[in-house]
């Protein structure tokens, strides 16, 4: 157990939050979310230990066994990958490191030896017998070869760094797990065999995410930090989303006999709690649900922005051709030979690890690049708006404020409008002044979202217009997209966002294409039964 007491911290005499009393328990998941900036990293650095809050104080029993996913994929370079995946359990580690030492001397005296038999005692306490299968079993989970064991840090591509630093974090059963941002850069079925891993721990597990599907399946809690307070819900995140709209609209109708607000609560609550699974952690968060009470419902102020499409056309039956298109970058042919058709009503997820192809692909459909060979046609009747993967050229050097930016692209360029605009998606008062070019990644996405929601495209291609964005900006686009009549072709890595977006699947592998007309979910169950 955690026991978080009266916490508080301060950055130049400004309050990231304060007097935060909280208790992490075992069996439970606990998923951090907050809008970017809010803190959720730095009060799990608090958590670790890794950084000392302003006043208050964590509280873990000596006897526990925290385990941290650590972010610098270089700090292992020196070591062999089992090396750094054992060495997750401190203690174990260190016991080899003595075993070792003592082993390989020329003068082994009747002390060392022992010495030897207390180490050798612990060793198999730990159970250090079976750290290599263990390490090995965690590496295979995550999609690595078994003979990546002994190669040196060093020589792995940094997504391989990923994956073993997180079968660091997750080896010798630790009782707590602080994980912060765990899905990043893993493919899909990686995150799967996580999720199963979690589902069956039986430790606290707190992690940071910004993967809603992720905190869905795993979650017993959402951990809400927001507006310098720090407070913990029952339920995963669509149970706390969903909840926490519910009680806005509750607390807003004032003259709502309270007894029907609380009869709503009640019956949205039994709801949730009759989802039926078999897991774990969906079944402890039933129990927790049956005992909630309308009174415990997250009351979050959280803003969200507006994102919503329209069309000033409705497009015709000829949408988008494209006929053998081929391209090779930086001397690697990307695009091999790619036909396909696009047909109303389509909202299409690109999806592959060759990010590339769809980023030259979608470069091409926009117009900023030529293929090398064959040809598109898009319908005459379409227009198109594109969202780049790199948005760059839009902001470097440019010495605009953000309502001069948003302007060029406006019909009405009235500042009242353009200002009541730039409020929906959160952008008010002042904000409206500040350059482009200072903006963070969060915002200038923000900005190209605006740009595109003033064209009136009926087709939008969108590659990963997700990045940079928190849990709140990321519900609106994917809300937006689901609402909008027109044609979609996006990339994501979002599974919940291709999940509830898309109603096909293209997967470019290898500069080939394949199209499968699937829910992503069924897509997903296709591909496990042909592997490549």
């Amino acid at each position: 157990m955690i026991t978080v007491s009266d916490v508080s911290l301060s950055f130049s005499g400004q309050a990231l939050f304060k007097h935060v009393n909280l208790k992490f328990t075992a069996g439970n998941c606990y998923g951090v979310i907050g809008a970017n900036g809010a803190g959720k990293s730095t009060f799990l650095r608090i958590l670790s230990g890794e950084l000392e809050p302003s006043s208050g104080e964590v509280v873990i029993d000596s006897r526990t066994r925290l385990s941290v996913l650590k972010q610098d994929h270089y700090a292992y370079n020196e070591y062999s990958v089992l090396d750094t995946v054992i060495s997750g359990n401190a203690r174990l580690y260190e016991i080899m490191q003595q075993k070792d030492a003592l082993y390989a001397k020329e003068d082994f005296s009747e002390e060392d030896g022992l010495r030897a038999s207390e180490l050798e005692a612990e060793f198999a306490e730990l159970d250090g017998w079976d750290a290599e299968t263990e390490a090995g079993r965690l590496l295979q989970g995550l999609g690595l070869e078994l003979s990546l064991l002994y190669e040196p840090m060093s020589t792995l591509p940094d997504k391989a760094k990923v994956k073993v630093l997180l079968a660091q974090a997750l080896f010798g059963k630790p009782d707590i797990i602080l994980l912060d941002e765990p899905t990043n850069h893993l493919d899909t079925p990686s995150v799967t065999w996580l999720e199963d891993f979690l589902l069956d721990y039986e430790g606290t597990v707190i992690v940071v995410s910004h993967d809603r599907y992720f905190l869905n399946d795993v979650c017993t809690h959402i951990v809400d930090v927001d507006y310098n307070k720090i407070k913990i819900y029952v339920g995963n995140y669509d149970f706390w989303y969903e909840s926490s709209q519910l009680m806005q609209r509750v607390l807003k109708e004032q003259t709502k006999k309270a007894e029907d607000r609380i009869r709503e609560l009640q019956s949205f609550i039994e709801r949730f709690s009759a989802n039926k699974s078999k897991s774990r952690q969906a079944t402890s968060r039933k129990k927790l649900l049956e005992k909630l009470t309308p009174e415990e419902m997250p009351a979050s102020s959280r803003r969200y922005p507006f994102v919503g499409f329209q069309m000033d056309r409705e497009p015709g039956k000829e949408i988008l051709t494209v006929e053998n298109l081929s391209k090779t970058v930086d001397g690697v042919k990307v695009l091999d030979g790619i036909s396909l058709r696009v047909n109303r009503g389509d909202k299409i997820a690109f999806v592959g690890e060759e990010e590339i192809a769809t980023t030259t692909l979608f470069q091409i459909l926009a117009g900023e690049l030529e293929p090398d060979e064959g040809s598109y046609k898009w319908g005459i009747s379409t227009t198109q708006s594109y969202f780049p993967k790199d948005n760059t050229a839009y902001f470097e050097g440019c010495e605009d404020n953000i309502l001069q930016w948003l302007s060029r692209y406006s019909s009405d360029t009235s500042e009242i409008y353009l200002r009541g605009f730039l409020g929906k998606m959160l952008f008010s008062g002042d904000d409206v002044l500040k350059p482009v070019s200072v903006l963070s990644g969060g915002e200038k996405v923000r900005c190209m979202l605006s740009r595109m929601m003033m064209g009136g495209a009926n087709v939008l291609l969108l590659d990963q217009p997700t990045n940079h964005l928190d849990l709140e900006s990321i519900t609106a686009v994917n809300n937006g997209l689901m609402e909008f009549k027109g044609i979609v072709l996006f990339s994501s890595y979002d599974r919940q966002f291709i999940q509830t977006t898309a109603n096909r699947i293209l997967e470019l592998n290898g500069g080939h294409l394949i199209d499968k007309a699937l829910p992503y979910d069924e897509y997903l169950a296709w591909r496990e039964e042909n592997p490549q």
